[in-house]
């Protein structure tokens, strides 16, 4: 089974792949992947999410062949390289920027097509966020949300896993990024400060060039001041990469709001989930 994206799944499988994730937090899973082969495609930038893919791979026993995601990019038809890899691969993981390219490879698959990112959508980083938001606060689904930022892949990460568990998302940033969605727990607003009232859960992505200005940071950057308008207790999650003194302050940062740190060590054991769950392996 593919995992493409988060509106792909169900409530309910998302749900067991948080139980299974708990599992292998929990340690004693065994071997589950002994004598499988993935082949991963990722940049060389690629930090945090290719170590946590490779490091979870192999810690299951499996073992991963490494490419450039600009292979997938050659002349040769997705459909013909996928019915190669598969004789040999007992599964893929893809960090490119098209997500067509990558749904294309999965309906011509027989092993499964995992994101790692695209320009368009998150969906591990996002699923890893919310089971480390599950296990700080048992209610996180009657929390409410706040991304403030541009309508990213992020942003429309978040929107399709408010629509899948029913979550209440603000959205908040300039009107020409306002997302055509209506679902009912969606909202926009391009008053920062009075949005963040009754808001639980703070989120930010890092800005493109075109919104690096001094206008909008003035308007939109999350510090401490702004969170403290937040509801007692409110979380802040920056998707990293971040920059202190843009969509974040530096002391917002180093506050005991932030996060986002503690959140990503999460990311091994939910991609560990989403690999064995595609796979159909129960531990």
């Amino acid at each position: 089974m593919h995992l493409l994206d988060i509106e792909g799944l169900s409530e309910q499988r998302i749900l067991e792949l948080f139980d299974m994730a708990r599992r292998l937090k929990s340690g004693g899973c065994g071997k589950p992947l002994s004598g499988k082969d993935f082949v991963l495609f990722f940049p060389e930038a690629s930090l945090r999410t290719r170590i946590t893919f490779e490091k979870g791979i192999g810690e299951l026993g499996g073992r991963c062949i490494l490419f450039p995601p600009e292979t997938l990019d050659k002349r040769e038809a997705p459909q013909d390289v996928i019915r190669y890899l598969e004789k040999w691969a007992d599964g893929i993981v893809v960090r490119h920027p098209d997500l067509s390219k990558l749904r294309e490879l999965a309906s011509f698959s027989a092993i499964p097509v995992i994101n790692a990112m695209t320009s368009a959508n998150h969906p591990c980083e996002i699923l890893s966020d919310l089971f480390s938001l599950s296990e700080l606060r048992q209610d996180y689904r009657d929390l409410v949300y706040a991304f403030v930022g541009p309508a990213g892949n992020i942003a429309r990460s978040w929107v399709e896993a408010a629509r899948v568990l029913d979550l209440r998302l603000k959205h908040i940033c300039t009107e020409d990024n306002r997302l055509d969605d209506d679902h009912r727990n969606y909202s926009f607003s391009t008053d920062l400060e009075t949005a963040l009232k009754g808001v639980d859960v703070v989120l930010t992505d890092s800005l493109p060039t075109v919104l690096c200005n001094n206008e909008y940071i003035h308007r939109y950057q999350i510090t401490l001041e702004r969170m403290r308008m937040a509801n007692p207790g409110s979380l802040l999650n920056s998707c990293p990469p971040f920059f202190r003194g843009e969509e974040v302050s530096r002391e917002v940062i180093d506050s005991e709001f932030f996060v986002g740190y503690s959140f990503k060590r999460n990311l091994i054991y939910v991609q560990q989930a989403v690999i064995l769950s595609s796979l159909g392996i129960q531990i």
